[in-house]
């Protein structure tokens, strides 16, 4: 019989789970369910700001320039990378002798920079002498990959739109003059040995890539999403002459490529944290190591209910952001991650997503100032259950750090809605961000229902 009543509780109180989406009808499937909601913020977190100049970039954005923002610091950033080849050039009626001209085009959305607009800027590009590193990190210094006397491209530009030749209403291309031996020796390559161009790996042992860089100015930086060797050639045939033109190369996430990063904090943002202010600075430049009160939350959920079943609904952190005064209006990052910090280094080697019990992602709230972690219950839970409620050294130490996310939307259909999915995740490398988390506002809320035995 006592079995029997368990069992039936147990069947009611997911009842009242699947009833309680809101504060505001948690407990309203039945009178005799005692419910509660718990919003304690005399949990405190505490943390501490560490360096973090070496990331595994993991990004599909390559960014490009310098500024000197005050309030912020001196980040310069530039570009190493491989090259997808294209697994068939045209070669009917080609020869050498009609490649005409080729061009580095680099794609961005409009707006995609951060800076002055008008700020002249120079781009130089040269080729690597020999093969990238792997893996490769933020903090590459290229010097000894390619030869400062061997230039292939140079263009001036600002990221005002004239610069720029439009694709779209939304994104815009830089192209880069690039010497057209280059795309020569491309063709002759491909028409003499067509599996060099089979795969990328072996494609670098022959054509290692470029290297981009900033080499006049620091007004701006500039996030480009795509980047192509455009190729323009003649096809001479008996009757007729054709011009075209195609996509020799491209950077795609297959292959081998960083952003080469030197931030310098500035002093008075130093200061702040020398202070003991958390503070998060993109990119490669600091992250918070924080520790969360776990235990004591599990304490307080088990003395409150230890005289009746309960089942935990929901855990969340509310952390409000201090937005930071500097040139430029650098915003907070628009993600952030919170890991387990032993976990942290393997969960972006491997390419992870966040699986809501050691790993966890938050946007920011513009409106709100603040990023919400939600979806931590099954991070409770697995303590809870899997422990005996003793949470480990490792779970009460968590790194907060700034993450770029990319996504991807269905399409709505008849009879479903449209929903988007993460697809990958990575440090933040795609623009400049800077925030001050008030830890000491932070807000944990626990959700969970109750019934007493009587």
């Amino acid at each position: 019989m006592r079995n029997l009543l368990y069992a039936a509780l147990a069947i009611t109180l997911a009842a009242v789970v699947s009833t309680a989406c809101s504060d505001e009808n948690i407990g309203s499937s039945l009178n005799d369910t005692r419910s509660s909601i718990i919003v304690d913020s005399s949990f405190t977190i505490t943390g501490t700001t560490v360096l973090n100049p070496s990331l595994r970039s993991r990004s599909s954005y390559q960014l490009l320039g310098v500024i000197d923002a005050p309030g912020y610091g001196h980040l310069e950033s530039d570009v190493v990378m491989q090259f997808m080849p294209s697994q068939k050039l045209v070669t009917d009626y080609v020869t050498e002798n009609t490649i005409d001209s080729c061009f580095l085009v680099m794609t961005l959305t409009s707006g995609n920079f951060t800076g002055d607009s008008l700020a002249p800027m120079r781009m130089n590009i040269y080729p690597l002498d020999k093969q990238l590193p792997y893996p490769i990190y933020s903090d590459f210094d290229p010097t000894s990959y390619y030869s400062p006397e061997n230039l292939l491209g140079s263009i001036s530009y600002s990221a005002s739109a004239v610069q720029y030749g439009e694709t779209s209403s939304t994104a815009r291309t830089v192209s880069v003059p690039m010497d057209v031996e280059y795309a020569r020796e491309l063709f002759t390559m491909y028409k003499l040995a067509p599996e060099k161009f089979s795969n990328p790996t072996i494609f670098a042992q022959y054509m290692p890539g470029l290297y981009i860089t900033n080499s006049y100015g620091q007004g701006h930086v500039m996030n480009f999403s795509k980047t192509e060797l455009q190729v323009y050639y003649r096809q001479v045939k008996p009757d007729t002459t054709i011009n075209a033109y195609t996509s020799y190369l491209a950077v795609s996430p297959e292959v081998v490529y960083n952003n080469n990063i030197k931030l310098e904090i500035d002093e008075s943002l130093q200061q702040r944290i020398n202070n003991g202010e958390a503070i998060v600075v993109t990119p490669a430049g600091t992250e918070v190591e924080i520790v969360f009160p776990i235990q004591e939350i599990i304490d307080s959920y088990k003395s409150r209910t230890s005289d009746g079943i309960s089942i935990i609904n929901s855990l969340e952190l509310e952390l409000p952001v201090e937005e930071i005064e500097n040139k430029y209006n650098i915003a907070p990052p628009k993600y952030l991650l919170m890991v387990k910090n032993g976990m942290k280094e393997d969960f972006f080697e491997k390419d992870s997503l966040t699986n809501n019990k050691d790993s966890f992602y938050a946007t920011y709230n513009s409106l709100k100032k603040c990023y919400t972690f939600t979806g931590m219950r099954d991070y409770i839970l697995n303590i809870i259950k899997k422990q005996d409620g003793k949470a480990t050294v490792a779970d009460i130490n968590l790194t907060i750090t700034p993450i770029d996310v990319t996504t991807y939307t269905n399409a709505a259909t008849y009879t479903t809605a449209a929903s988007t999915i993460v697809t990958k995740i990575g440090p933040a490398v795609s623009r400049p961000g800077l925030a001050r988390l008030r830890l000491d506002k932070a807000k944990i809320k626990i959700t969970y229902s109750k019934q007493s035995m009587y």
